[in-house]
Order: C-alpha cells, then structure tokens, then sequence
C-alpha cells in the first residue's frame, strides 16, 4: 500500500507555504502525483442592488475570485518545481469544501492547512477542515502554519476503540512505514478502563508488525482531558505527526465539551493525519 495520489487544498487570503513544502515532500517521497486544489466564490454585498449596478458588481467580484485563483496557481508550481513530482491544477469558482469533496475521488490522502483561530471560516473563500474530515472519504494530513517539514522521524497513534481509530491507523500505514519510530497511546477515563486499554494498544502494536512496522505502547498513567495528555505523549516522543480518528463522538459534544480532533484540527506545530 502507497499514496499513489496526493492532493493538496489552498486557500485564498490564507498562508499556503507551510502546506505546499509538506505536501511537496509527501509526494516526492511516495513518487506520487500531486494535485492543487483551490476554489472561491464571490461573496455578495449584504446590502441591496438591481440593475446594471448589481450586474457590474457580480462581474468584478468574479473577476476578483479568477485573478486569485490564477495566483494560487503560480504560488503552486513556484513550489512544487524543485520537487521531482508530476503535478497538476484543478480550480473552480464555488465553495471551497464542496469542492474539495468532489475533486477527492482523484486521490489518495489530502493536505489542508489547520483550521481557523478562533473564528468560523469563511465558506465563500476556505475549506472548513472540520466539515472536510466528516464528508471526504480521505485521509487529511493537517499542517500547521509554523510546520516546514514532513517530520517522520516519530509518529503517534492515537488510540481509541472506534471505527475512526481503525479506519486511520489503516489509512496512515504507508506514512507509519518511513517512520523510524511509532508509538500507540490510549489515554484512559479511569483506572478501571486501564487493563482494556493495556489490551488494546498491544493488539494494535501486534498488528502494526505483521505490517512490517515496529510499534512501542505505551497507557498513561493520568486519566481525563485526552487532548491536553496526548499533546504531552506527543512532545515526550518527540513526534512530527499524529494519527487519530476524527470525531469519535458527535461533533456538537466535541465543541461542547472539548475534546481530541478540535485540537488536532488546529494544531500547535506538528502535522495531524485524520480519518473519520
């Protein structure tokens, strides 16, 4: 199993470099294809219009989304021309996301920027990573704006018994298999789960091996705030990237209370690769 394909979404009026040089990597370290993808849509004006006052506005405002497209597509092969990679564009005028659902099918994992600070994202301009993870039937490799390399020197697994977990692990094995060492965590609620999850990670590890990968596991010993302990296994292991399942529980419980893939969407400084 390779990434024979990869994709990488840019935005408009957002950073692109960070996702463009490990997206570059990515590709040239699997010989892979790799396909940019951008789209925009013109924002209409929240206050009323008719006429040829309206008319012209519409077509400055398309203008506007095709000469930023035009830019994201020299910003993308100014990038990519160092890398020894067969590339190819794909643009449109419409929503981001919905745009980079539909292009997934000529794919095999997606890089995206991490989410909005703080902010909802703007439909008309960016994809919202969020929704992306639930509808695009791909792996997504999130990258940080101060991440400049494919780091793959460490890997975490982020375990969790779900079909999320299962359908990530599967999803990261050619990653894991350039990695030179891999880690699976679980981080329990309390010391009852502790046993389970000792369990757990061992299988896990297991099957890492028969796959040709050598896995370490490790249960903490601390229990609840998942988000906050798997930040600290990740910095004890000196990891580049993490591999979860996106969205174990409902989205809504995840911005309620919190939770692991709002983290891992808008991560501190290493990649995130997510499955849901």
């Amino acid at each position: 199993m390779t990434y024979k394909t990869a994709m990488v979404s840019l935005a408009v009026g957002q950073l692109n470099k960070a996702r463009l040089e490990v997206a570059a990597q990515l590709a040239e370290l699997f010989g892979a294809r790799l396909i940019g993808a951008a789209a925009a849509e013109f924002s209409p004006p929240l206050y009323f219009m008719e006429g040829e006052s309206a008319e012209r506005l519409i077509d400055q405002g398309r203008a506007a989304v095709q000469d930023r497209l035009k830019a994201l597509e020299s910003e993308f092969r100014a990038a990519t021309k160092n890398h020894a990679v067969e590339v190819e564009w794909r643009c449109a005028e419409g929503f981001p996301t919905r745009f980079v659902v539909q292009q997934a099918r000529a794919c095999d994992i997606i890089v995206v920027g991490e989410a909005a600070h703080g902010e909802l994202a703007d439909p008309y301009v960016r994809v919202d990573t969020s929704d992306l993870v639930l509808q695009v039937g791909r792996p997504l490799l999130v990258v940080p704006e101060t991440c400049n390399w494919l780091d793959l020197r460490s890997a975490l697994v982020a375990w969790k018994d779900t079909s999320e977990a299962r359908r990530a692990v599967s999803d990261a094995l050619p990653l894991l298999h350039k990695c030179r060492d891999v880690t699976v965590v679980e981080i329990v609620e309390d010391e009852a789960d502790r046993d389970a999850a000792l369990s757990r990670v061992t299988d896990v590890a297991a099957w890492l091996l028969r796959h040709g990968i050598n896995a370490s596991q490790q249960v903490r010993e601390q229990y609840g705030d998942a988000a906050r302990q798997l930040e600290q296994v990740a910095s004890d292991v000196g990891a580049g990237v993490v591999i979860a399942g996106a969205y174990g529980r409902s989205r809504l419980s995840e911005w309620i209370l919190g939770g692991v893939t709002r983290r891992l969407i808008d991560p501190s400084h290493r990649c995130s690769l997510l499955s849901h």
